[in-house]
């Protein structure tokens, strides 16, 4: 497995981060490495983004940033320039994924089929992930569809929160989790950094308590 993929295993659960304004990027970053989480999916659902990754890597430079909601190859270039470490699509796009392998950049395309997840295979892949997580059925639906893919590990997002991610977190078949309720845009735009770094520490005690 990709070096990078494995420090996202490591860390356990993937703050989800949708920023509107670079200028909360620092403050935001400081809370994540505070909190005991050193790492972002910034997703590129805003014009922000990429100056929020550029932001981040800058003021802290051991914090761990991908890109999230990475749709097109110029999304996926504007973020690797800006300094993020991995790629995570909601689908699969092979033109995104062949770009990032070219790259050498960690890539990680959304799935929710045994198809999607033998088009990731076919393109050398052995980590994908899995969205929409709780509306495409769940934990109970990866054990299903991790049983003929022995060496698939699933990194699922999408309905994730604080009281369903220990099970989760307990399947040996899952990388990480990604979720954004420690990071919630509400208190971004408050600037109660106070407030998620505590989120950020809860959940990062969520992973020793289940991973050791």
């Amino acid at each position: 497995m990709n070096e990078v993929l494995k420090k996202l295993g490591e860390i356990g659960i993937i703050p989800v981060v949708v920023l509107d304004d670079a200028k909360d990027a620092a403050p935001l970053a400081k809370a994540l490495m505070e909190g005991g989480l050193p790492c972002a999916e910034v997703t590129f659902r805003t014009a922000a983004a990429a100056d929020v990754i550029r932001e981040m890597v800058t003021a802290y430079p051991e914090i761990f940033v991908g890109a999230g909601t990475v749709l097109t190859i110029d999304q996926a270039n504007r973020a690797i320039e800006a300094g993020a470490k991995f790629i995570v699509s909601p689908g699969l796009n092979p033109e995104v994924v062949q770009y990032c392998i070219n790259r050498g950049i960690a890539v990680c395309p959304g799935t929710c089929t045994p198809s999607e997840v033998e088009q990731a295979l076919a393109l050398g892949l052995d980590t994908v992930k899995f969205f929409p997580a709780e509306p495409a059925g769940g934990l109970g639906f990866i054990k299903a569809i991790a049983a003929p893919y022995t060496n698939v590990m699933f990194m699922p997002t999408g309905g994730i929160n604080a009281k369903n991610v220990r099970e989760y977190l307990a399947y040996n078949k899952i990388l990480a989790c990604g979720g954004s309720w420690m990071v919630k845009k509400d208190l971004v735009t408050a600037g109660d950094f106070e407030k998620i770094t505590e989120l950020v520490r809860e959940a990062a005690d969520i992973v020793k308590e289940v991973r050791g």
